[in-house]
């Protein structure tokens, strides 16, 4: 997995299928933030049928839950976003599209902009433009590679329907920082993003995000995060909330 320490250094796209992915992420290393982050961070991956599965679960989340949400969403580069302003509606915690140096702040939604690359470092989201080279466009993976180096064991990945692969390594770094991991199940629209990972063992818990049973998913995605942050709890062994 690609080093964050650098201030001058950037996650770089992740690699691509044929290639070695890197999971000692944390060798010899302890498993906090080492910054001293002290919440934990979901971040959220969607694609096609993404958006409605969030927003169900979106509904259930306590808005005092102490944790900030990142959606890393598929967009056209081309239009701007209005997912800010649709989200709002489902729930009572602040949601922004991120800008450049915003410092994440627990109870609160942030959304990646369109046609950019973003990344987190020291709970502070920095964006970059969008690769246009060739090759495929990863800013899932691109984003949970950043979470996992630094947030360690406080930070949450959930990868929610889509097409392609998008995600699947980014889960990979995110599980062996010693996080959470979660997959959307055979609910989504377009399984291809969460049946990689769930393919590849990169998920903790596959979980129905749709209604009626995302009222279940609100409390179980804020335990689970909890019981990531404490010493004295471990996790539990993958299973379907189903």
């Amino acid at each position: 997995m690609p080093d964050f320490s650098d201030e001058q250094s950037a996650p770089p796209v992740a690699a691509k299928p044929s290639e070695p992915v890197e999971t000692s992420v944390l060798e010899n290393e302890e498993d906090e933030a080492p910054w001293g982050q002290l919440f934990p961070v979901v971040g959220i991956g969607a694609s096609a049928g993404g958006l409605e599965a969030f927003t169900q679960v979106l509904k259930a989340l306590p808005s005092d839950g102490g944790m900030a949400y990142v959606l890393v969403q598929h967009l056209d580069p081309k239009h701007e976003s209005m997912l800010a302003d649709l989200l709002a509606q489902h729930t009572s915690m602040p949601v922004q599209q991120a800008a450049q140096g915003t410092k994440v702040a627990p109870d609160h939604i942030y959304i990646i902009p369109p046609n950019t690359q973003m990344a987190i470092r020291h709970g502070v989201l920095e964006l970059s433009p969008r690769n246009e080279g060739r090759g495929p466009k990863l800013p899932i993976d691109y984003f949970f590679s950043s979470l996992a180096q630094d947030l360690r064991s406080r930070a949450v990945g959930v990868v929610l329907s889509g097409v392609a692969s998008d995600g699947t390594l980014g889960l990979e770094a995110i599980k062996a920082a010693g996080g959470i991991t979660f997959a959307q199940d055979t609910s989504a629209k377009f399984d291809g993003m969460p049946r990689s990972a769930i393919t590849a063992g990169a998920v903790d818990f596959e979980t129905m995000f749709v209604a009626p049973l995302n009222m279940e998913m609100g409390p179980t995605l804020f335990f689970l995060a909890m019981v990531a942050c404490s010493s004295e709890i471990t996790v539990p062994p993958p299973m379907r909330t189903k």
